[in-house]
This record gives C-alpha cells, structure tokens and sequence, in this order.
C-alpha cells in the first residue's frame, strides 16, 4: 500500500482493476486494503487526520491526503537515512514506478543527506530471481537445486513455477513441487542451480483466499511447538516469527509459543538472539541452543 498510494495520487482516475494488474495482487484483497486506508492517521482520527479513499460505480480509485500530509518534515539524519533505505527497498515492490513520484522524492532525500551513490538495498534476490519470474509468467517447468535452512540440507526437485513475490524482506517462488507433491514456497536467495527441463508447467489450482505472501512459512500440525521467553531487546521476535501464542511480560519482554520447521531454524534463532531468549520447553529444545553454541565454539577452535 505504501507504493500504491503515490501511484493512485499520480494517476487520478485509474481503476481498481488496473491497479490490480499493476502491482500483481487479486482484486478482493486490494478493495480489502482499500477499506482499511481511511482508517490510516493521527489522533485524534478527525476528518482532517485521516486518508480518504473514493471508489466510483466505475471502479475507479481516488485518494485525498489528510492536510497533515502537506506540512513539511524535519527529520535527523538518522531518520533520513532510515527512511531512504525503506523507501529504496518499496522500490522493488512488482508493480513501483522507478521514474515515479517515490522515486523523485527519495533522490531529494538522497542529495539532501549527502548520500548520493551511499546506499545500497539487498532485497534478497539471489542470483536467479529474473530467471524464475520469466517461468513463472511464461508457464516454464523447472529444476531447481534448493538449500533448505530449516533442515539444513540441499535438494534437488522439479517445479511448476506458479509466481514469484517479495514478502518480509525476501524474494520468494510458489511453486507446485513435484518431489513434495504439493504446493511450497522457496526463497530465492537460496536456489543455487536452475536448470530447463524442457516441459511445460502443469496447471495446478490455487486458492486466492491464502493469500501466498502472508504465509511464507506454514506450520503442519506435527512440526514442534516451543515455548520461548525473550526480553525487550529481543521482542521482534513477537513481530516476525510464525508465532501461535505471544504473552506480554512486565518490563517489555514476551513469552511466546512458535511453531518450529526444523533443528536448524531453532538452534540458528538461539544463537542470534543468545541472552536475550530462554527455552521454557521442551526440555530437548532449551539443549539446542547450547549445543549449537558449542559446535560453533570448536569450529574457531579447529581453525
């Protein structure tokens, strides 16, 4: 939404229906963030502090800034450098206009904070990011070789490339995988090998009402459950991990439940979060983390 909104302000007029091709997404569940934009502003949420939102009987899209809008900012440079970074990474969103408004707006940012040339975003690409967007729009079967970071594995498997999206700072493919002989999500960043098999990709059904990029992980109801207690430094983890269960504890920490896919994934979210988290339970997880720390421990010491 944060792209679209400058694209919509750009382009009076334009449709519901035209937006939906542009930025790649369905049209229930753009009308839906549409809905919801109104609601977007400050206290105390006046008339004049929030976003209005027009859709004419011919589907076309109007939106009004709330008059806060117009007054100028005054950012620290810290602040200015944050949101160019954020503003650079809505840049690659499927759908952003690199000659647009966002982008004029950021080269001033750029050139006002002495950073021009600076600032480089990684997305999370991977080296074959435009390789399987054109089998994905083109209806290609691939090979891929797939690093697993849940299992710690690589695979090798054939994919019928559905589409590719950018959800939570990454690059990913759905894809209907015929080794899994499902649907399933890989990340770009770890396909290290993508190979033609030389087949069309089959046509499989996809279900509009899950919405892909809101379920980059998807928990099965075998995968283990642990129970974590982290503190105020580590409370992202309430915010960016597939979490079931989250209770505030005083002082800003969280004691939260999450579904986990694989030893890896944990001992790896153990040993980057370190003090600042405990295992609750199962007693074999609260080991895990432990254990990680100790094999790193004789790596550096082997080497």
């Amino acid at each position: 939404m944060l792209a679209m909104v400058p694209w919509i302000l750009a382009h009076p007029g334009i449709t519901i229906r035209e937006l939906a091709e542009r930025f790649e997404v369905p049209e229930a569940e753009l009308e839906a963030d549409l809905a919801l934009l109104p609601m977007c502003g400050l206290p105390p949420y006046t008339a004049d502090r929030l976003i209005d939102v027009t859709v004419g009987d011919d589907g076309s899209v109007a939106i009004r800034l709330a008059e806060y809008f117009e007054r100028p900012l005054r950012l620290t440079p810290s602040e200015g450098v944050a949101l160019l970074a954020a503003g650079r990474a809505l840049l690659a969103v499927p759908g952003s206009d690199p000659g647009g408004p966002l982008a004029t707006a950021l080269a001033k940012l750029e050139q006002a904070l002495g950073a021009q040339g600076a600032l480089a975003i990684d997305v999370g690409a991977g080296d074959h990011l435009d390789r399987l967007t054109r089998a994905a729009e083109t209806g290609e079967q691939l090979e891929i070789d797939y690093y697993s970071s849940g299992r710690d594995e690589m695979t090798t498997r054939v994919v019928d490339p559905i589409r590719v999206f950018h959800a939570l700072g990454a690059w990913y493919l759905a894809a209907y995988c015929h080794r899994a002989q499902a649907e399933r999500l890989f990340r770009v960043d770890r396909v290290r090998a993508v190979r033609a098999t030389g087949a069309r990709a089959e046509v499989h059904p996809v279900d509009d009402d899950e919405e892909l990029a809101d379920l980059v992980y998807r928990p099965e109801p075998s995968d283990p459950r642990v129970k974590l207690r982290v503190g105020p430094d580590a409370a992202w983890v309430a915010d960016s991990l597939p979490i079931e269960d989250a209770t505030p504890r005083r002082g800003g920490g969280w004691d939260v439940v999450l579904a986990v896919s694989g030893p890896a994934f944990l001992e790896r979210l153990l040993l980057q979060l370190g003090p600042a988290a405990t295992v609750v339970g199962p007693i074999e997880a609260a080991k895990a983390g432990a254990e990680a720390a100790r094999r790193v421990l004789a790596r550096y010491e082997e080497g």
